[in-house]
């Protein structure tokens, strides 16, 4: 069985935005692009909510963003994942303006998935909130995701 990823929005943003002149950006989108040449080696999914903000923006952009989705499958926005995420904004492991990324972490948790895999790292991939973020997860009943950037989910 091949282990699980969730792909939040930012991996597919990379994936298909135009060469960035920035070296940083470019350096990600580079890593982001090889990542995802070796996606068969997992079982992605993806949520309601990531093609929500993949079609958000520019028509061309969000047309290319939701072609590299493809048919991955969904991951049900389920109550326990609605109640985790008001967990994770109550007990202030996210901030109350990253909502978004709160449902992001409790799908992928309450999904069950190994990786929750982003460029997000002011409040997703962030080692300072993801003790609180874990605690959290496992206080609910869940086991949280290893949540990391394509730099840290490498098959040998």
């Amino acid at each position: 069985m091949k282990p699980s990823v969730d792909v939040e929005t930012s991996i597919v943003s990379y994936l298909t935005a135009r060469p960035s002149r920035d070296l940083v950006r470019a350096a990600h989108q580079e890593v982001t692009g090889e990542w995802w040449a070796g996606r068969d080696a997992y079982d992605l999914y993806i949520s309601q909510l990531v093609v929500d903000e993949a079609s958000a923006g520019d028509p061309g952009a969000a047309a290319l963003r939701l072609q590299a989705l493809g048919d991955l499958p969904l991951l049900e926005l389920t109550p326990e994942a609605v109640g985790l995420a008001r967990q994770l904004l109550h007990a202030a492991a996210l901030p109350s303006k990253a909502a978004g990324d709160a449902v992001h972490i409790a799908l992928s948790a309450a999904h069950g998935m190994r990786y929750l895999l982003t460029w997000n790292c002011a409040h997703i991939a962030n080692a300072t909130m993801r003790p609180k973020i874990e605690e959290i997860c496992r206080a609910g009943g869940f086991e949280p995701p290893v949540i990391c950037t394509p730099l840290e989910l490498v098959e040998e």
